[in-house]
């Protein structure tokens, strides 16, 4: 797939493929948010707290994908990434990658 195509779908709703890529993102982000308040809850944190964390997991790598095919997408890539969006995408992600990377983080 080109740059021009990736960028028409991620970035130009008013086609097919954008509409369902926005719906395909926001039903992601819905998900991902209802998952995170799932493991907010003891009882079910306890009983489900591997397989959230894996759906977290899953989350975090499409929604990585998802920004840096942004960032391939456009022609000034640096004004995407500093762009409130921009910032807003990439501490969408971060926190998992923080845990990750120190795991004491996580409570």
């Amino acid at each position: 797939m080109t740059r021009e195509r990736i960028h028409q779908i991620i970035f130009e709703a008013d086609t097919p493929k954008g509409k369902a890529f926005d719906i395909a993102l926001l039903i992601a982000i819905l998900l991902s948010v209802l998952v995170v308040m799932l493991e907010s809850v003891e009882s079910i944190q306890q009983q489900y707290g591997s397989l959230l964390i894996s759906l977290e997991w899953i989350f975090t790598i499409l929604f990585t994908i998802e920004y840096f095919l942004r960032i391939y997408s456009i022609n000034k890539p640096l004004k995407y990434i500093f762009s409130s969006m921009g910032i807003i995408d990439l501490l969408a992600i971060l926190p998992t990658y923080l845990i990750f990377t120190f795991p004491n983080l996580h409570t």
